[in-house]
């Protein structure tokens, strides 16, 4: 991403902040961390830490997502870079960040005017000489997707791999549909046709039936192919855009693979991380 768009996503998230709509107006801080404060022309999204208080509705919120297994921040993400891509949001994360040796530069805090925060940003110069920021937690299996993979992704896949927990590969996958008629009723009954997430269903759907995977033993994005399963008879979940990255831990400790399709603009092409628990000793 060119350093401009970059800056204007930063200036739009700015902008939001300041209208104080639910949940952002919980915000307590916000840091800028990476290749973007170091002045880099080029960056892969902009990594930015956000600190922030609780009230009663955002507790609710939070305990019906643990429940649900639903990414419990993706209310907050959204409302602070609307549909725009191109920002990875680090959430209540300030001290680990700053324990691990990070630089961290302070954008705007409760209290100051959001001039002060436009000030700031407007005060990061561009280094040409500046690269990329080098990623932590990557491991040869994915590092040639690491740019695409949020850093508590990164850190789950790298704590996995270290620990002989599970195995990683990054797949590729074509843009098929699936042959089995139910999978193809139910892609068809949740996404419209032009939906970015029934292309990566169906391609992580036929990738699966190529590969001999038993489709009715199959959830996709939080639901069962065949209805009055139980989660223990599913041998893998296909996970769509991280929503449900929280769960993917416990099916893994049950001995459950997981396949997490990639987020991609609709003409690249999709990838997907294959996570494959280990044998029980």
């Amino acid at each position: 991403m060119k350093r401009e768009r970059a800056t204007a996503v930063l200036g739009e998230m700015l902008d939001r902040l300041e209208q104080g709509a639910w949940p952002v107006n919980l915000v307590e801080e916000v840091h800028l961390f990476g290749s973007y404060i170091r002045g880099a022309l080029e960056v892969g999204d902009v990594d930015v830490v956000v600190q922030h208080i609780t009230d009663e509705a955002w507790t609710e919120h939070s305990l019906n997502a643990l429940l649900s297994g639903r990414d419990g921040y993706a209310a907050m993400r959204q409302a602070l870079r609307g549909r725009r891509r191109g920002i990875s949001f680090q959430f209540q994360n300030r001290k680990a960040l700053t324990k691990d040796g990070f630089e961290l530069l302070l954008l705007w805090q409760r209290g100051e005017p959001f001039s002060l925060a436009r000030q700031r940003l407007a005060a990061i110069t561009p280094d040409p000489a500046a690269g990329r920021a080098p990623r932590d937690h990557v491991l040869p299996a994915y590092e040639m997707v690491s740019d695409q993979l949020p850093r508590p992704v990164r850190i789950d896949l790298y704590r996995w791999c270290t620990n002989n927990a599970a195995t990683v590969r990054v797949v590729p996958l074509a843009d098929d549909q699936p042959h089995s008629t139910a999978a193809a009723a139910h892609v068809d009954k949740r996404w419209t046709a032009h939906s970015p997430l029934r292309r990566a269903a169906c391609a992580a759907l036929a990738y699966l039936e190529q590969s001999g995977q038993k489709l009715d033993r199959v959830a996709v994005h939080g639901q069962h192919l065949q209805h009055g399963v139980a989660d223990d008879t599913i041998e893998i979940f296909v996970g769509l855009g991280w929503r449900y990255w929280r769960r993917a831990e416990l099916y893994l400790n049950d001995g459950q693979a997981w396949l997490e399709v990639l987020p991609a603009k609709a003409r690249q092409p999709l990838q997907a991380l294959h996570i494959i628990p280990a044998s029980p000793a």
